[in-house]
This record gives C-alpha cells, sequence and structure tokens, in this order.
C-alpha cells in the first residue's frame, strides 16, 4: 500500500477535489458558476486570485487557467489586464449553457427565468407548427394522430405520458425542418425537463386537458392552416406551463 493510500487515524477526509474527478477544470468551473450565481462573487467585483483559488480546490494553476477560460467562454468573466477575472452582470452570461441555466433556475425564487424559457419556447415552436402546417406529409399527420391517441391512453401514466407529449413536439419541429429553432428548444428544455420546479403538478385531469391542446394542434396542422396551428400551439404551451407553474409570483411575464 502505498503511502498515497494511507490516512493517519482519526484525520479529516481529503476534500472532494483531491479526490482527481475525471476533468478537474470542469468539475471546478461547475463550481464556481454556482457560486457566481448564487452571487458568493458578485457582479463586478474579482474571481479570488489563482493561489487562493489553487489553494481552495488543492489543484495546480494550469487547472485554475482552464476553468477560468470556461467561465470566460460562458460570460461569466472578463479577464482585465492589471485588474484580474472580474465577474459580469447577468446581461451577459450565456442563458443556453447547461451549467448556466441549471444554476440560475435553481436560485430563482420568482419563477421568472423559467417564464422566460417558456416564453422562448412559445414563440419558437408556434411558428414551427405555422411552417408544419403548410409543409407536413401524410406521414406526419399519420404520426402526430397516433401520438395523441396513444396519449388519450396514458393520461393515468404522467411518466410515459410525458414521454409521448415530448415526441409529439418533436415531431412538430421536425415537420417544420428548421433545424436551428427545434435545436434551441430541445437545448432549453434538456436543462429543466427533469426538475420538480418545471414539471410541476402531474395529475391525471392536468394530463387530460393538456392531451386537449395538442390534439387541436394536430387537427390544425393535418387541415394545412399555418395561422390555426400557430395559435393552438401557442395557447397549448401557455396554457399547459400556467397549470404546472403554481409558485411564488404573477405570470406577467407570458401575457401578450
Amino acid at each position: 500500500m502505498t503511502g498515497s493510500q494511507v490516512t493517519a487515524a482519526g484525520a479529516a477526509a481529503p476534500p472532494g477535489w483531491a479526490r482527481r474527478p475525471a476533468n478537474l477544470a470542469k468539475a471546478i468551473t461547475a463550481e464556481l458558476v454556482s457560486r457566481i450565481v448564487r452571487g458568493l462573487h458578485p457582479p463586478g467585483t474579482p474571481l479570488p486570485p489563482e493561489p487562493a483559488l489553487c489553494e481552495t480546490f488543492s489543484v495546480s494553476r494550469t487547472v485554475i487557467r482552464e476553468a477560468v477560460k470556461l467561465l470566460q467562454e460562458k460570460g461569466l468573466v472578463q479577464v482585465r489586464q492589471g485588474s484580474g477575472t472580474i465577474i459580469t452582470p447577468p446581461a451577459t452570461w450565456n442563458m443556453l449553457d447547461e451549467l448556466v441555466l441549471a444554476a440560475t433556475v435553481a436560485e430563482d425564487d420568482t419563477l421568472a427565468v423559467l417564464d422566460d424559457l417558456v416564453v422562448t419556447r412559445r414563440l419558437l415552436e408556434s411558428d414551427m407548427a405555422n411552417v408544419a402546417a403548410r409543409t407536413a406529409d401524410q406521414d406526419t399527420i399519420d404520426r402526430l394522430r397516433a401520438l395523441v391517441d396513444r396519449m388519450d391512453e396514458l393520461v393515468d401514466d404522467h411518466v410515459t405520458y410525458e414521454e409521448f407529449d415530448r415526441a409529439f413536439h418533436d415531431t412538430v419541429m421536425h415537420a417544420s425542418g428548421n433545424r436551428i429553432a427545434r435545436g434551441v428548444v430541445k437545448s432549453l428544455e434538456s436543462q429543466v425537463i427533469h426538475t420538480a420546479r418545471y414539471v410541476g403538478r402531474t395529475e391525471r385531469a392536468l394530463c387530460v386537458a393538456s392531451n386537449v391542446g395538442h390534439r387541436r394542434i394536430c387537427e390544425r396542422i393535418a387541415a394545412h392552416d399555418p395561422d390555426g396551428a400557430a395559435e393552438a400551439m401557442f395557447a397549448h404551451i401557455t396554457d399547459a406551463w400556467l397549470v404546472r407553474r403554481g409558485g411564488p409570483g404573477d405570470a406577467l411575464r407570458l401575457q401578450r
């Protein structure tokens, strides 16, 4: 047994950072993102200097410099000559970044960030529904109908229902041919899809009501009614979120 494997009796366990995760820089970046979003390092203030961070995380300067580079890419810090590494205002943060979005949602007591996510999703999916109603072939329409019919059978199983729900929306997005908008929606949802605050309530009656919205969207796409499909998608996403949402604060950001 090597000396590195021996711990003196009664000695404190080594910090998590000393156990060397697969990618130290990414692990430390995740922790620093969380600290910045939580306000432990407020905007306009300097990030602790390299020696302090090296000591805090028990790593080399090389690892810290890589972590700072990742923070820069996410828009959370700016390196200024002679001033050090300065925390930037939230307006500059990359909200499409997985770590930034997840940390921001976790710290948002007002649900404003999730409201904004839903508004963004609603805008993009409404437009994609409009296009899908103009371009969907019979195979796509048949698939949408099959998904809606199957969801009617799954209203007592909200977990499986949600899987088919996502498949329905993805089918509409795919039919639009807009790979960029689809990618943005899927990226945003992937960060929150399993969080309790986004999933919200899951009662049977809510699944039933949700599928009424899906069926309306399907009908408008099948009728090749672009405006009707867009309006149905807009209403469905809004209504579904307002029901699931609960929580504090008024949903003023969703009003149009």
